[in-house]
């Protein structure tokens, strides 16, 4: 049998498994708050609110509308950290679970990715008031944003599995992977237009994987047109080989994680 076909018959006989899993990390992270998981609504708009003053000032001239490309560059970044880093850790935080009975160990990695997807998802609902706010145009390119969220969440799944299982031999990747993601954030276009940076240094910009899918979001939700498909192209092999690399990285260590959690 395909081992594919394998991991699809596991995953859809643990899958009400990873659903707990799911709503568990979900209510860990708004555990003790009077608003839950309206915070995940609240938080990107007072982010926003700030950066706004801050940086509205500084590149008045060169964006329209900067409460929507903040936040519509924010939030997808704020995903893409929240999720990889969760994912850092996830099988040893769950090792004793794993130590007790047999559960497939991806599901620790993907359940964590996918809860912090749900909480994305919610706060896009914060982006669509501010555009109603801010008067943005609105037209049916707009429906080409769902695939780029989707090949960012397969992107993210397959680098996930990659950082979860170096974790395990090597702990120190958890205090590097901060520093990276402080890199990123501030490659990604997120505060800025990439049309500041000099021709000689957007190579920078174009090494990072999420500059491209923010740059897809943005070209359907922020300037209401067709999809660049060289970037469509980028992004969907970049969620391809992630994925490939990340299963083929996990499967190929998993069996030795018992040893090391």
């Amino acid at each position: 049998m395909n081992k594919y076909l394998i991991h699809f018959m596991t995953f859809k006989k643990f899958y009400y498994l990873f659903t707990i899993l799911v709503n568990r990390d979900i209510k860990k992270k708004y555990k003790g708050s009077v608003l839950g998981i309206l915070w995940s609504l609240i938080n990107p708009l007072l982010n926003m609110i700030v950066l706004t003053i801050v940086f509205s000032t500084i590149f008045k001239n060169s964006i329209d509308n900067f409460p929507v490309y903040l936040l519509s560059g924010r939030l997808l970044y704020s995903f893409f950290e929240g999720a990889t880093s969760a994912s850092l850790k996830s099988i040893i935080n769950s090792s004793s679970l794993l130590k007790k009975v047999y559960v497939p160990k991806y599901l620790m990695t993907l359940s964590g990715v996918t809860s912090n997807f749900i909480t994305f998802l919610i706060s896009l609902i914060a982006l669509m008031f501010v555009m109603i706010a801010t008067g943005a145009e609105v037209n049916f390119y707009i429906l080409y944003a769902p695939v780029f969220l989707l090949l960012l969440f397969v992107f993210v799944c397959g680098l996930s599995l990659v950082l979860s299982t170096i974790t395990i031999f090597f702990r120190d990747l958890v205090y590097i992977y901060q520093v990276i993601t402080h890199i990123l954030v501030y490659t990604s276009a997120i505060f800025y237009p990439s049309s500041i940076i000099p021709e000689k240094f957007q190579f920078i910009l174009l090494i990072n994987p999420v500059f491209h899918y923010i740059s897809g979001f943005r070209q359907a939700v922020y300037l209401g047109a067709p999809p660049d498909l060289m970037n469509l192209l980028i992004c969907f092999l970049l969620a391809i080989i992630s994925l490939f690399i990340g299963v083929l990285v996990f499967e190929k260590n998993q069996d030795k994680f018992i040893l090391y959690i």
